[in-house]
């Protein structure tokens, strides 16, 4: 099946960029069936592995729509860094969307902000359900827009849990919950909490989003989802809110994860989800088996994201992970899953 392309860029008029220079963008990749006579360009040179893809197609022609799977990327990365199960889900049927998040994407400078105020990502998901008409154009009546799935990894896991309902209670990193000697911000952007009172002190746009830290942010659109490695920013959320959460959620997780240590973070929501089931991936998988494969480019800049224990195929997870996906997807049942 040939991979269908096409992206561009929103704005959230209700919302501030960080420099309250204008409406927060929210750029988006989305991946679908082409049609079988479209024409594949070669990828671009990258850090990852891609596909020949068919930008701007037309869709395959089906019988039914095609459901529709909302993609969040880990802090720092951007909507590209998941196109590896995107292409997948096409393959079983499915068209992907994914977006990078404002200030906290490896497309933009990295900024404070959006690092601290994760909760201002999955307004991010919602509003390009709320304006699927300035995305679909001509795709429209092909994809199913009103009842969706969900997938995220990382901070994308935490994106994904506050649309099926997960309220926060704090931020990771706040000054007042730091504990002596433990990270003050994750890899991407190692002092972020030194980062905070001045933000607060400073910012109005920074202010606004802090207060809305505790709002409800569930999207009922969302039937189920796939949380790929939650980090620990999942602990501030309010157990009431994960206890409330009705939605069937997968748990994937690899059991060598020291930046999302799996007992630490997957098993502790778990235990919390009443519709859940938790994988953890044997063999010493670390947090970045839920990244791309890397090129040769990939590995002289950053060989700790794209490299696996000996004996492992990334390839080979992927297409896992992408069937376990389809699954849940397919059945909305994480009993069948057991």
């Amino acid at each position: 099946m040939k991979l269908g392309f096409r992206d561009g860029v929103l704005y959230d008029e209700k919302r501030s960029d960080w420099d309250a220079a204008g409406p927060r963008p929210i750029s988006w990749s989305l991946w679908y069936p082409a049609a079988d006579d479209s024409q594949s360009e070669v990828p671009e040179r990258s850090w990852f592995h891609k596909p020949a893809v068919a930008r701007d197609a037309p869709i395959r022609p089906a019988a039914r729509l095609y459901p529709l799977v909302l993609l969040s990327h880990g802090t720092g990365g951007s909507a590209a860094g998941l196109e590896w199960l995107a292409r997948r889900l096409v393959d079983r049927g499915f068209a992907a969307l994914g977006v990078s998040h404002h200030g906290n994407t490896g497309i933009e400078p990295y900024r404070a902000e959006a690092f601290a105020c994760l909760w201002e990502r999955a307004p991010d998901l919602s509003y390009m359900l709320d304006h699927r008409d300035a995305w679909l154009s001509d795709l429209s009546g092909h994809i199913d827009t009103n009842s969706v799935f969900a997938a995220g990894f990382s901070a994308g896991a935490y994106s994904v849990m506050l649309l099926l309902g997960a309220v926060a209670q704090f931020s990771q990193f706040e000054p007042s919950r730091m504990k002596p000697g433990s990270a003050r911000g994750p890899r991407e952007f190692p002092d972020l909490a030194d980062h905070i009172p001045a933000l607060l002190r400073t910012s109005d746009v920074f202010r606004d989003s802090w207060s809305r830290m505790s709002k409800s942010y569930r999207d009922d659109r969302i039937r189920a989802a796939l949380i790929c490695a939650p980090g620990r920013s999942v602990l501030g959320f309010s157990e009431e809110s994960l206890k409330a959460v009705d939605a069937p959620a997968l748990i994937l997780v690899g059991d060598a994860d020291k930046a999302a240590p799996a007992e630490e973070c997957s098993s502790w929501l778990q235990a919390r989800l009443r519709r859940s089931l938790l994988k953890i991936f044997g063999g010493g998988l670390g947090h970045y088996v839920f990244v791309p494969e890397g090129t040769a480019l990939g590995l002289a800049f950053a060989a700790e994201l794209f490299t696996d224990p000996p004996g492992i195929e990334r390839a080979v997870v992927h297409d896992e992970i992408a069937d376990l996906s389809a699954a849940l997807f397919q059945d909305n049942d994480i009993s069948a899953m057991a």
